[in-house]
């Protein structure tokens, strides 16, 4: 079975559809946990609507999987973002993938941007290259089997970095999938407004200071004031 793991902060305008992608999945057990950091609107309704498993957690994406994760109890455990658009052969493939090659410990999904301009090419080619090179994040879809997820000691509940945290820890213990066809979409809102430049900037900013030990709480306030 695949545990689906979703975290949330006031998204009941995307969660109703990532949720049907999910209940439309055929021949795959799954089942969906709705990891929400206290939103103020129909989020948790619209979850409880779908017959998914509703988790309070304190915000914050590391607090919330990690409090979705403590309660999964799938072989198999999948992260996804409430804006993204999921396949729906999605966990399908995830399946046929692990089951074909016992040695995967997991991976993730090749990355669309729903932007329809040259910055989301850009940005579909920037995330393909870093992926090459064994850098991956959350909003691609990341899954692992259960077993390597225990054995590296989970989801770390810090406030930024914490899906680059598991797929450095992933990419140690090893190999890892890259599930081309079919792929997931993800939302560019978080990146409207910025340039280019200052977006590669940030990211590199971002690992630096992390590599150097500094706070994630610190972390994530410098990454919000760079957004904003």
């Amino acid at each position: 079975m695949i545990s689906v793991i979703i975290p949330t902060l006031n998204e009941s305008g995307a969660l109703p559809r990532l949720l049907g992608a999910l209940h439309r999945q055929g021949g795959v057990a799954c089942e969906v946990i709705v990891a929400d950091g206290g939103s103020h609107d129909d989020t948790v309704r619209i979850a409880q609507q779908w017959d998914c498993k509703v988790v309070r957690a304190a915000p914050g994406r590391g607090q919330q999987l990690s409090a979705g994760s403590a309660v999964a109890t799938g072989d198999i455990l999948l992260f996804l973002h409430a804006d993204s658009v999921f396949p729906e052969s999605g966990l399908q493939a995830i399946n046929r993938h692990l089951q074909r090659d016992r040695g995967l410990i997991g991976g993730n999904f090749r990355l669309t941007f729903d932007g329809n301009d040259d910055f989301s090419d850009w940005l579909n080619g920037f995330y393909a290259t870093i992926r090459a090179r064994g850098i991956y994040y959350g909003d691609s879809g990341i899954f692992i089997r259960s077993e390597t997820f225990t054995k590296i000691g989970g989801i770390k509940p810090i406030a930024l970095m914490e899906d680059y945290c598991l797929v450095r820890r992933m990419e140690k213990v090893g190999r890892t999938c890259c599930i081309d066809e079919p792929g997931l979409v993800t939302s560019s809102r978080r990146f409207l407004g910025r340039r280019k430049y200052a977006i590669i900037f940030g990211w590199l900013r971002i690992h630096a200071l992390f590599y150097l030990r500094i706070n994630p709480d610190r972390l994530a306030r410098i990454y919000n004031s760079t957004r904003q």
